[in-house]
């Protein structure tokens, strides 16, 4: 017998496995926005749920656009060196932290708690991050205690890529 989060689970992932209507729909609104965005309710209420989301004041869902490919070396000034002969260098972070700590630059007031994927076209992906507000008394002590998670590696993504 499956629970309401677990039919909400299991729709999303069908529309995005099919590639539904609704979800492309969505998908070209989202490309339309800005890239970070402030939303009312996640997309994926389960999953945001299983992550930490509450929805009481001081918790809050931002989706992020992260463009995909490979990041471009910068083109070095006083001539070509054997180290810098290469145009492409692969990131020492996933997308997924890349998205967190831009959403943190530009929430400085919140902290991250956690982020989940929510669609991909052909040149960006999309995540919804959610944040929590330091000094909100309904948000629990223990998640904002430490500042800054998302750039030291401490979200999971964070401690994925560094191993642990």
């Amino acid at each position: 017998m499956m629970g309401a989060y677990d039919r909400i689970q299991s729709t999303f992932q069908e529309e995005y496995k099919n590639r539904t209507d609704a979800h492309k729909m969505r998908l070209t609104q989202w490309n339309n926005e800005p890239s970070i965005t402030r939303v009312d309710k996640p997309v994926n209420i389960a999953r945001a749920r299983r992550l930490g989301y509450k929805a009481k004041k001081g918790y809050f869902v931002v989706r992020v656009r992260i463009g995909k490919g490979n990041r471009r070396r910068i083109t070095p000034n006083g001539g070509r060196t054997s180290k810098h002969a290469y145009v492409y260098k692969s990131a020492d972070i996933s997308h997924k932290s890349m998205a967190e700590q831009r959403v943190n630059k530009k929430h400085p007031n919140a902290e991250v708690i956690n982020s989940y994927y929510v669609g991909e076209t052909g040149k960006e992906f999309y995540y919804e991050v959610i944040l929590a507000d330091r000094v909100a008394p309904t948000v629990d002590k223990k998640i904002v205690a430490r500042k800054g998670k998302a750039y030291r590696g401490l979200t999971s993504s964070g401690k994925k890529q560094r191993g642990l």
